[in-house]
């Protein structure tokens, strides 16, 4: 058994370790972890049936447009936090008992349920799923469930062999993860009936998921023209986006580069936009893991969640003024043009689609003061 509990932690490991990739990305580590992990995502995209895995069911490079997607987002922040906490008490009153030999936690939070470290780490996780949402981590988070589930049996009959009497009064006064009484009202003695409430949580969470990707992207700030469709990245920006879109496609140096009858997708942000070095390489500024500010950049993200990724708390940026970052200098969007291939249909919002392939092709920062362009830069 032994073998097999060190197998199981080992599983949670790997799932906060694919999980934090919205960590080790802007740590110094970010390219020892892409040169093992990039391969693993490349080959899902390989394969139709396991496409999906890679691809996100919620805004995470771009602020949410609307009330119920902002609501959602604090929800990732919320639970990601509050789990972290709850699971620090937990270890703080398991190590207490450890230390002074007070023999089994049934106080605090375990006099509620048995386990409430897996259950707050499960929150932790639920809410890590939406800070970084891959479908990939939600079908962990799934095995994740089940490795708690495992490890908490495990638990429980080693307890029951070392405080017989007292474990067993215990378990008839506690829940295992909820409340003895929700418990009661949804009997679940059998193997028959677990597994029947496993499968049932995994249609509901993927579905949940697949459910929101598809509200998020038919709510996104777009524009189209032909066969180009822009997303704002900044809501605020869909005027403006608006506005000014079709001059920038009529531009030459623009024109010569769009091939006919082939799709794109355009995103139009700011040029200090935090997050376009995973859309383009736009230059040494926006490799996040080459600024050293993981901790304060992961804190934003998740105490910052709509102003970060435009750059409106200090932390998130380098001090001092981007190059084409100048108030003074007008206003200054950048403009990332993607290839898309293999999209289904013909909606605006089909150019997201699971099976779509993106590929980027080049970006252009452009500026305009009282309507007129200034400078134009296009670079492949």
């Amino acid at each position: 058994m032994t073998r097999t509990k060190v197998a199981l932690s080992s599983a949670i490991a790997l799932y906060f370790v694919v999980c934090f990739e919205i960590l080790i990305m802007i740590s110094p580590f970010a390219g020892f972890f892409y040169s093992a992990f990039n391969p693993f995502l490349l080959g899902l995209t390989k394969y139709r049936a396991t496409r999906w895995l890679s691809s996100v069911f919620f805004t995470h490079m771009v602020v949410p447009p609307n009330g119920f997607l902002k609501f959602v987002r604090v929800t990732g922040s919320v639970f990601f936090s509050l789990g972290l906490l709850l699971f620090l008490i937990c270890a703080f009153q398991v190590y207490a008992s450890k230390v002074f030999r007070r023999g089994p936690v049934i106080k605090g939070l375990y006099s509620l349920i048995r386990h409430p470290q897996y259950v707050a780490l499960a929150t932790a996780g639920a809410g890590l799923a939406i800070l970084w949402p891959r479908f990939l981590v939600v079908v962990l988070w799934l095995a994740m469930v089940l490795v708690y589930y495992l490890l908490a049996r495990d638990e429980e009959s080693r307890m029951q062999k070392q405080h017989p009497e007292a474990y067993r009064d215990y378990m008839q006064r506690t829940g295992m993860f909820l409340p003895r009484s929700i418990e009661n009202a949804v009997p679940l003695s059998s193997a028959v009936s677990r597994v029947a409430a496993f499968l049932l949580l995994a249609i509901f969470v993927i579905g949940g998921a697949f459910l929101l990707r598809q509200y998020t992207v038919d709510h996104l700030p777009l524009w189209m023209d032909s066969k180009v469709v822009a997303l704002a990245v900044l809501a605020e920006d869909k005027q403006m986006m608006e506005h000014r879109m079709r001059d920038v496609l009529n531009l030459e140096q623009v024109k010569s580069r769009l091939e006919p009858n082939q799709s794109y997708l355009v995103y139009f942000l700011p040029t200090n936009y935090v997050m376009q070095g995973l859309i383009a390489d736009t230059g040494d500024d926006w490799q996040l893991y080459k600024k050293h500010h993981a901790i304060s950049r992961f804190w934003d993200w998740i105490f910052h969640p709509f102003t970060h990724l435009g750059g409106t708390h200090a932390s998130a940026f380098e001090a001092g003024d981007h190059p084409h970052r100048s108030a003074s200098a007008g206003s200054v969007r950048r403009l990332i043009f993607v290839k898309v291939s293999a999209a289904s249909g013909t909606k605006p919002a089909d150019l997201f689609s699971v099976n779509a392939t993106r590929t980027r092709i080049s970006w252009l920062t452009w500026m305009f003061t009282h309507s007129v362009f200034s400078r134009q830069k296009t670079c492949r």
